[in-house]
């Protein structure tokens, strides 16, 4: 985790998209990742991701590959030569595939390439990857910029979950406001762009007054 400990970058040169190896319900999931993946090769943004061909991963890095765009994937070994649905689970046809030796490495990859972080829709996975590289700006171990692609009000559930922690005294303030939220990708990379790490004390460091 020390080179989650570097400060953050004046430009966004690669960010971190955690996505899902699903199309899931709505056709507009798939668009919204084709955009995403277009916008960032448009704006000289290279895709840094899970590495993978399927589902929402594997609209994401085509269409930033058909951009023109950088694609760096991560995986690791053990899903190698696996399928979902008929199709190889890696992508072999990206700019840059690293295989590496586990799950806990590939995280750990993703989030030193990145210069920012976006969660589109998903599941368990993307779920649990937003909340740790959160989790880590709120301890103070990175001031990467961090949003949510919140297209078709997918996360707003969750927004409402993190609004009633916060008035439960749970999340300060601060914190919550460590995550970024728009529904298209311009404005969401605009903000990112724009982001400026809250000059704070770290939770631990507020620890003694919970």
């Amino acid at each position: 985790m020390g080179s989650m400990l570097t400060p953050s970058h004046p430009h966004l040169r690669r960010i971190c998209v955690f996505c899902v190896a699903s199309h899931g319900r709505l056709p507009a999931y798939g668009e919204i990742a084709s955009r995403l993946g277009e916008t960032l090769a448009h704006q000289g943004i290279e895709l840094v991701y899970g590495g993978g061909n399927v589902g929402l991963m594997g609209v994401i890095a085509d269409a930033c590959l058909r951009a023109g765009g950088h694609v760096t994937g991560i995986i690791p070994k053990s899903l190698l030569g696996r399928e979902i649905d008929g199709e190889r689970v890696e992508h072999r046809g990206i700019t840059q595939l690293e295989v590496v030796d586990s799950m806990h490495t590939r995280k750990a990859r993703m989030a030193a390439l990145a210069d920012g972080f976006i969660a589109l829709p998903g599941g368990l996975g993307t779920l649990e990857e937003l909340f740790e590289i959160l989790t880590w700006a709120q301890l103070g171990f990175h001031q990467k910029p961090i949003g949510l692609l919140n297209t078709q009000g997918y996360f707003d559930p969750l927004l409402t979950l993190l609004q009633n922690a916060l008035e439960e005294q749970f999340i300060r303030r601060e914190n919550l406001a460590l995550l970024l939220h728009e529904k298209e990708p311009e404005a969401l990379l605009l903000n990112m762009k724009a982001y400026q790490p809250p000059l704070h004390r770290t939770w631990i460091d507020h620890a003694e007054e919970l």
